[in-house]
């Protein structure tokens, strides 16, 4: 009897990869890149402004 095989490791891992790369390269093709001196006080490490609106910066 023949049986059927799994795939291997390495090429599930190739496809994933694969995968990975195509998600990324959409991404990368329809999303305007970041701007890093215009990103929101959150994202702007050390930017001195105090956060504001959330439970722990009342008081």
């Amino acid at each position: 009897m023949n049986t059927p095989t799994a795939p291997a490791r390495p090429k599930i891992g190739l496809v994933a990869l694969a995968l990975i790369a195509a998600i990324v390269s959409l991404d990368l093709l329809r999303a305007d890149p970041v701007d890093p001196f215009s990103v929101p006080p959150p994202s702007a490490l050390g930017s001195g402004q105090a956060p504001s609106g959330a439970h722990c910066s009342a008081g």
